[in-house]
């Protein structure tokens, strides 16, 4: 386990776990409350546009007629293992850094 702790209290580890957990939610509202923790806002940031962005384009594959089905199975097959990879990565640690979302958190952090 993390051996700092966060803004709010909890390891750095657990909030970045809890980021996921609640997926987009979760994002929100470890950006709204953490004040320290370059970890944990960094996973909030990654959740929030990761999850963000899959609901957008569930959303618009919904319009699609046929394949949009498909494209709405691969986009919840992507998520569940994004998901699950996110999770037990921030439980260890671990800043798993996602291509071009990641890069899109890190700069947004930057700016904070």
């Amino acid at each position: 386990m993390s051996p700092f702790k966060s803004s709010t209290g909890l390891y750095e580890n657990v909030a970045g776990f809890l980021c996921y957990l609640f997926a987009f939610v979760g994002g929100i509202v470890f950006l709204a409350v953490e004040r320290r923790s370059r970890f944990v806002l960094f996973h909030a940031l990654q959740s929030v546009i990761l999850f963000g962005g899959l609901m957008v384009f569930h959303a618009l594959a919904g319009f699609l007629p046929i394949i949009g089905a498909v494209v709405g199975l691969l986009l919840s097959i992507v998520g569940l293992v994004l998901w699950l990879v996110l999770m037990l990565a921030t439980l260890q640690g671990k800043w798993l850094k996602l291509p071009w979302i990641g890069e899109i958190a890190e700069k947004q952090l930057n700016r904070m």
